[in-house]
């Protein structure tokens, strides 16, 4: 039996847009565990943060005791969803798919429960089902039951037929069959009775409810959540190098959590109410003191905290947060050459020869002035006398200091810096 009211739960957290029932969900809910399911089409081979938002309500629904399905469209893929969409996707090769659908399913299996629960969440993919159908037999069973003038009617399609230098395919005009079909197979399969998405998806959605009523005369139910957004109504979850990806090898776990402590403060609340499994109580926590001392940024600090683990594990939060603490100046040590590259990004670097470093290494004077820190070598002495010359963020006062290989951080460079805030990256090739 289910174990709390979801449907409240998401209403406390503004993750409900729309409903089909929006008094009668609830209740329907409470008396049984139900299977709901949400759809990742594999458009590239990790999902991003705007897949957090589904993600989390299908997480938010196994812990209310009902299973979730994550369906990958292997099917759907191939073809393109138009919805938000003011052009059309690119087709990928089946092989990329098939490479994208395995990375996106290793993903999903660290947001759900897939075993040991009686409840436990299904990983399916509609290529699975979709690919058997001839396209005359797909016609016959499935296309009679799509009015056209009711297809017109939906905002996915409405839309892009208003944009007459864009149209809309015939290829994306029927993407709306293949997910309705989809919603179908998994009630008929899975007893699965409510499909969750963005808000965008609603067109797509309730089509596959029609179409579950014209062939079994069954009443399936669908929930949406708003769109990602800041405040200033622009995307969320965009950087200047592009999405904020879930895949460590394309968006750090430094990265991804350094976008969520610069998070605004007007958008804490609501981000950790949409992305995290704290409670609404525990939240309203968190903001109070937030409120209190905003200077010390808690909201973004626990927002960034629990996200990263969530998405990147303890690891990846510890390896996150000791960067972070690196920026701060903290001491230089376990950082990898991706880490160093990222903290200091946009530091001046300059080049020396590896062979500098052997022997009894170079003088920090002549690093100082290598690496543009300082104008000669009696500007170099005057800031090491004044205390204010750091190799990787550990002040030297010894004018007679060498640099040797064993200051390298990732057996590349060198991190300087003279005073407080002027940082130098002096790299060593060999």
């Amino acid at each position: 039996m289910p174990n709390f009211d979801v449907v409240a739960d998401l209403r406390l957290r503004g993750l409900i847009h729309q409903t089909t029932d929006d008094a009668g969900l609830g209740p329907w809910l409470l008396q049984r565990s139900r299977t709901v399911y949400a759809g990742f089409d594999p458009t590239a081979d990790s999902l991003h943060v705007g897949h957090l938002m589904a993600l989390m309500i299908l997480r938010r629904f196994q812990k209310a005791g009902h299973r979730p399905i994550a369906l990958i469209g292997g099917a759907t893929g191939m073809i393109g969803d138009p919805s938000g969409k003011s052009e059309e996707r690119k087709l990928l090769s089946e092989e990329r798919l098939r490479h994208n659908v395995r990375c996106v399913e290793q993903q999903l299996r660290r947001f759900l429960d897939f075993q040991g629960l009686a409840n436990a969440a299904l990983l399916l993919n509609n290529y699975d089902w979709m690919g058997r159908f001839g396209y005359l037999e797909f016609l016959r069973e499935v296309g009679k039951h799509f009015p056209v003038n009711v297809m017109l009617t939906k905002d996915s399609i409405r839309r892009r037929l208003e944009q007459s230098d864009a149209g809309l395919s015939y290829t994306e005009f029927s993407y709306m069959l293949l997910q309705a079909y989809d919603f179908v197979h998994l009630f008929r399969e899975y007893e699965c009775e409510l499909q969750v998405g963005g808000s965008d998806q609603w067109g797509n959605i309730t089509a596959g409810i029609d179409l579950a009523r014209r062939l079994h005369s069954v009443q399936l139910h669908g929930l949406t959540c708003p769109l990602l957004t800041k405040s200033d109504g622009g995307k969320m979850g965009k950087t200047e190098s592009g999405a904020l990806w879930l895949d460590p090898a394309k968006t750090s776990p430094y990265r991804f959590y350094q976008y969520w402590i610069n998070v605004e403060d007007e958008l804490v609340e609501k981000c950790l109410k949409y992305f995290t499994d704290l409670s609404v109580e525990e939240i309203d926590g968190v903001v109070s003191r937030h409120l209190a001392a905003p200077e010390q940024r808690l909201g973004q600090r626990t927002l960034a905290a629990e996200l990263t683990r969530l998405v990147h594990g303890a690891e990846g939060l510890e390896a996150a947060e000791r960067a972070t603490e690196v920026l701060f100046g903290a001491p230089i040590e376990r950082i990898s050459p991706q880490e160093l590259n990222e903290i200091f990004a946009d530091v001046p670097s300059s080049t020396a020869a590896r062979g500098l470093l052997e022997g009894e290494g170079m003088t920090l004077i002549d690093a100082l002035c290598a690496a543009g820190l300082a104008k000669n070598k009696s500007d170099a002495r005057r800031v090491i006398q004044q205390g204010g010359a750091y190799v990787n963020n550990v002040r030297v006062e010894d004018l007679n200091a060498r640099l040797t290989a064993r200051h390298l951080v990732g057996d590349a460079a060198v991190v300087l810096r003279a005073g407080k805030k002027r940082y130098a990256l002096l790299r060593f090739d060999s």
